[in-house]
């Protein structure tokens, strides 16, 4: 359980680095800067399989398609979904919907604790019980600033656990499939490219691109590798209560890029730090009942 704690605070701030890298690609757009991103990872994510002997699930995954070509189907879903996630993680805050973003991953981790809960029939321990009561306190003032949920919003809130649904009924949650979701999710990212506006005027005048470009596959291909990581290690309602790291993080993101909390909205944000603090209690309470067991 450690290791998949550990995995999920990684990963969370390695999106968040990545979120304010994205404003170092200047004159990339949106679509252009996920197709680079999505065009970089697979080749890191495919040595990271060979290095931690990770390809045979790989080899797996391509061996039950040829005895089962119905699972491409269902891989289609799941290659869908994981793009469109990652997609509009990139496109909103290039088109002024970042806040409509930002309240579907408050709402994320109750949608996956409530997932946890319907569909496998899991419980919640007492302080994670508390952590959700302090979210609601946070997610509810959010919902009351708004009065609506945006499609943005339903598409984090509700996209990411039909995700993870749909790869456990699969029986592709883990890098092998994560590996072939990013080979289908190659054409689109091609073509958003090759449609881009980027020139080679573009890269003479920002010659810093030939460097950062590829850094930003680097660092995508290991913000995925310890989620994935992270959602196979931990139980589906703790690993939903740990996605309330990112958003902090992404709030700091913007306080360092300049942007401010308005004074209405810290009774949005203080409950929801509040929540992460006591899932980091949580962290450190089994911590130390693992220590005192192995002693």
């Amino acid at each position: 359980m450690s290791r998949g704690i550990v995995s999920s605070v990684m990963a969370s701030c390695l999106f968040a680095l990545m979120y304010y890298y994205t404003s170092l690609l200047t004159p990339l757009d949106g679509e252009e800067i996920f197709g680079w991103r999505m065009l970089l990872t697979l080749p890191c994510i495919t040595l990271f399989m060979l290095l931690s002997k990770d390809w045979p699930l790989a080899i797996g995954v391509l061996q039950r398609i040829r005895r089962n070509p119905l699972l491409l189907l269902g891989l289609v879903g799941t290659s869908t979904l994981m793009g469109l996630q990652l997609w509009v993680f990139l496109w909103a805050p290039l088109h002024g919907r970042s806040m409509e973003v930002s309240l579907g991953y408050f709402l994320l981790p109750l949608t996956m604790v409530l997932t946890g809960r319907v569909v496998y029939g899991e419980r919640l321990s007492r302080l994670q019980k508390v952590a959700v009561a302090c979210a609601v306190v946070g997610v509810g003032h959010e919902l009351i600033r708004h009065g609506s949920f945006a499609w943005e919003t339903l598409l984090v809130a509700g996209g990411y656990p039909f995700y993870f649904i749909l790869r456990r009924k699969l029986r592709t949650d883990h890098l092998g499939g994560l590996w072939a979701d990013m080979c289908l999710m190659m054409p689109p990212s091609v073509y958003f490219i090759v449609q881009g506006p980027l020139s080679a005027a573009d890269l003479l005048a920002h010659p810093q691109l030939y460097v950062l470009i590829p850094i930003l596959g680097v660092i995508s291909a290991l913000a995925l590798v310890t989620y994935v990581m992270a959602s196979r290690l931990l139980a589906f309602s703790l690993f939903g209560l740990l996605s309330y790291v990112e958003p902090v993080l992404l709030v700091a993101v913007a306080l360092i890029l300049g942007e401010s909390i308005a004074p209405d909205q810290w009774l949005t944000y203080l409950p929801i730090w509040l929540a992460v603090v006591v899932l980091v209690l949580e962290g450190v309470r089994h911590l130390l009942r693992q220590r005192r067991r192995s002693v």
